[in-house]
């Protein structure tokens, strides 16, 4: 929303990040793209309960790797997406990308290096979008300090 904050975090990541997670990127609900022209790479839910069980819900920052790409800037949501009513907690993966195709069952890596801010419930759709582009644009300009571009370069990533 207008006056958020262009860089946010800590200077250097700070414990307990980064947190490194991977998995098969899997299918969400289908509206990242479709609906909201921002897609997602979604996590595998025993991804979303095992490595990202002890942070809280929501917006987060930092690097991502699809198999066979480069290491891209990230932003992910990690909760219970309220607009949407879900039931179940998702991890969901927008990388700063523009890909020509879908690569559900590819490999994702992600090191994610700070909190952007917590989930939050819209009374609209535009709404929803508006903050969402918030985040990518935080998310760029925190990516260029020094210790977070680093992290992009970590043998994780290899």
């Amino acid at each position: 929303m207008a006056g958020r904050e262009l860089i946010v975090g800590p200077e250097t990541p700070e414990k307990p990040y980064p947190i490194l997670a991977e998995g098969e990127v899997v299918r969400g609900f289908g509206r990242g793209g479709k609906q909201l022209g921002i897609p997602t790479a979604n996590l595998p839910e025993s991804v979303v309960e095992s490595a990202l069980s002890e942070i809280p819900i929501g917006v987060y920052y930092g690097w991502a790797k699809v198999a066979g790409d480069s290491v891209r800037p990230m932003v992910m949501s990690l909760g219970w997406n309220p607009y949407f009513k879900n039931e179940k907690r998702s991890g969901e993966v927008h990388i700063m990308h523009k890909y020509d195709e879908d690569f559900y069952g590819s490999h994702l890596k992600i090191a994610i290096l700070a909190y952007i801010r917590p989930e939050k419930d819209y009374d609209s759709l535009d709404k929803l979008i508006e903050d969402i582009h918030a985040d990518i644009r935080a998310a760029e300009h925190s990516l260029k300090r020094e210790a977070h571009e680093r992290v992009r370069h970590d043998a994780f990533f290899d």
